[in-house]
């Protein structure tokens, strides 16, 4: 475990289980997995329901659950209103399987305002030499960047 990660895991505890229509609606744009739970999520087998995101400056980008119909590819808004791909009948389907993201344990309806400061720390997390070399082991795996007609390698 990568230090930083710890940080976040204490910074940001898991909130009680709610399906409220405030924590439902939270599903409907998948929460970020840090670094190294994305790591983990990749061994569990999960790397063929992963999407990337890119960030706006084209620096980095971030590995999280897919929209539905999204899966091993770049984040497309067409899929947006599809909701994640773990999401069935209002629940996770990763929800006590240690593979749930930080960013969906963390956020709840009685932590208001505090998911934004969850999600650019988790996006820092992402901003990192860490962050970069799994996006690019995530694509060789998942044959992403072959779908591109790119051969990208690991530094």
């Amino acid at each position: 475990m990568i230090p930083n990660n710890d940080i976040l895991q204490k910074r940001y505890p898991p909130s009680e289980s709610c399906k409220c229509r405030t924590c439902v609606s939270f599903c409907k744009r998948p929460g970020w997995w840090t670094v190294e739970e994305a790591s983990r999520a990749i061994i569990s087998g999960l790397a063929v329901r992963m999407m990337l995101e890119v960030s706006p400056d084209h620096h980095f980008g971030v590995l999280s659950p897919a929209f539905k119909g999204n899966e091993c590819n770049y984040a497309l808004q067409t899929y947006a209103r599809n909701g994640c791909t773990f999401l069935a009948d209002g629940l996770c389907d990763l929800f006590n399987t240690g593979n749930q993201p930080l960013e969906c344990r963390f956020c709840h309806h009685n932590r208001p305002g505090l998911g934004k400061k969850c999600h650019l720390d988790i996006e820092a997390d992402w901003n990192t030499e860490y962050g970069k070399r799994l996006i690019v082991k995530w694509g060789n795996i998942t044959g992403f960047w072959l779908r591109q007609d790119l051969v990208v390698v690991e530094k």
